[in-house]
Formats: structure tokens, C-alpha cells, sequence
């Protein structure tokens, strides 16, 4: 039989006993982000894989979708559960989505008309057990519904991620993981595109210093000065280097899609 001192930390560790000073959460492994530098900063090395994570932007498109989709990617190819998405600003764009690795044929879209809907749908889905993640972009969503949201995505054993407008950050919420991000400006010397992190809650651990993460791409191709270029009958843009050129993200325009 093991002395009480010796058993102490294996029980911490079974139970999820939360402390202030450590960032120690073995016993719950993450989802891998495909970021070294992010899984250092997360507990379990990576998303959360039954709890409610809250991405904080003020304007979408600075690269939130290309920090999940590796996750996405590995869920999707590992496990024969939907994705669900619930009400994205934006018509995801295929195209990118299967370059990142996402399995199109697990992927879901749906648009509920209004916010008790959402709410429902985001509830029954986390919990169902049939979605390895459900992303979500809820237009109002208050403490008790993220509460319940929680129980269900560790009920479900899903990731369950809410894209919220960074104005958030001033409220509480019993998430599990809040990452506050911005976008980062390109510039001539860096090569990859990059997005700002800083981790406003985590389980087991402080606040984090902001940081900056690099994307594992090619996109960050600053803009050159065509003011004083004159360019008669120019070509049609293709939409797709119109997304790559313009968007830069896994959004596509509605309005293109039409």
C-alpha cells in the first residue's frame, strides 16, 4: 500500500482538482492544435476535448478557422463523427477547407433562424456523442447557456468552440479555455501569415502574455502599389486567387457563391 504522500498527486491528477500554480491537466488529454507554441500555452497540450472553448476577435477572417484546422483535420480523419457548424458568418469554402485536410463529407452546416434554436441545436449536438467538434457563432449567448453547453460537450466528449466578438472578454463565462486573438499586419520580412494569441483563461494556469503564432503557409504577400499603374481591360480575377488574395482566411463571400 502506497504512503498518502505518494498517492496525493496521482489523485490531483484523477480528479481534475484544479490549482492555481499548476498548469497540470495529464489526466485529460488535448486535441493537438498543430502548433507547438499554442499546445505549450494550453492545458492537456491542446483543445480542449470535452469542454467549451471561446475564440475572442473583433473581425472575422484574421486566421480563427487556420488556427482550428489541423484539430479539425486530425478529428476528422481519426473519428467517424460530423463536425457540426452553426451559423458561420460566411459560407465556408470547400476548396480551402479539403487543402487543410478537413474530410468535406463529415462536415455540417446549419442555420437556425433563431437564437433559442441555436442554442438547441448547439446543446443537443455536443451532447449527442455523433460530433467529434461543433464550432458555433452565437449572436447572443449569456453564463447559463455556456454552462450548459459545457456539460454537454463533456457529456458528448466534443470540442465544442464559440467564435464571440472580443467585447466578450470583459464578461465572464465558465468556459474552459478563452483565447483572445488579433490580427497581425504583413510586412516584407516575414514570409507566413500570423495571428496574435493571448490566452485569457485556461484551466489550471493564469492568463498568458500575448504571443504570436506562425501559420504553416505562404500567404503573407504584402500588397504592392499599383496607384500609379495603369492597367487597360484587365482580366477577370478566378475566385479562387480572389479568396486567396482578398480573404486570406476559410471564408468565402456569400455573395460569390451566388
Amino acid at each position: 500500500m502506497s504512503r498518502p504522500s505518494e498517492s496525493l498527486p496521482l489523485l490531483l491528477k484523477k480528479t481534475g482538482l484544479w490549482r492555481a500554480s499548476h498548469l497540470d491537466c495529464e489526466f485529460n488529454q488535448g486535441t493537438a492544435t498543430g502548433y507547438d507554441i499554442l499546445d505549450q500555452h494550453l492545458p492537456g497540450a491542446g483543445w480542449p476535448t470535452a469542454g467549451i472553448t471561446e475564440l475572442l476577435f473583433d473581425q472575422a477572417g484574421i486566421g480563427e478557422l487556420r488556427l482550428l484546422a489541423p484539430a479539425l483535420a486530425s478529428l476528422s480523419q481519426q473519428q467517424g463523427r460530423w463536425q457540426l457548424w452553426v451559423s458561420p458568418p460566411h459560407l465556408p469554402y470547400a476548396p480551402a477547407l479539403a487543402q487543410a485536410g478537413i474530410d468535406l463529407g463529415a462536415v455540417l452546416i446549419v442555420r437556425p433562424t433563431t437564437v433559442n434554436d441555436s442554442l438547441w441545436v448547439m446543446e443537443q449536438a455536443l451532447g449527442s456523442q455523433s460530433c467529434s467538434a461543433v464550432l458555433a457563432w452565437p449572436q447572443n449567448i449569456h453564463d447559463k447557456h455556456i454552462r450548459r453547453l459545457q456539460v454537454a460537450s463533456k457529456a458528448g466528449h466534443c470540442l465544442g468552440v464559440l467564435f464571440r466578438h472580443s467585447q466578450a472578454a470583459h464578461q465572464s463565462s465558465p468556459a474552459e479555455l478563452r483565447l483572445q486573438l488579433t490580427g497581425q499586419r504583413a510586412t516584407p520580412l516575414k514570409e507566413r501569415s500570423s495571428i496574435g494569441i493571448q490566452v485569457l483563461k485556461r484551466r489550471g494556469g493564469w492568463s498568458s502574455e500575448p504571443f504570436t503564432l506562425d501559420f504553416h503557409d505562404q500567404l503573407n504577400q504584402v500588397t504592392p502599389d499599383f496607384s500609379e499603374m495603369i492597367v487597360r481591360n484587365p482580366p477577370p480575377l478566378e475566385p479562387e486567387l480572389a479568396f486567396i488574395e482578398q480573404s486570406r482566411h476559410l471564408y468565402a463571400d456569400e455573395r460569390q457563391q451566388q
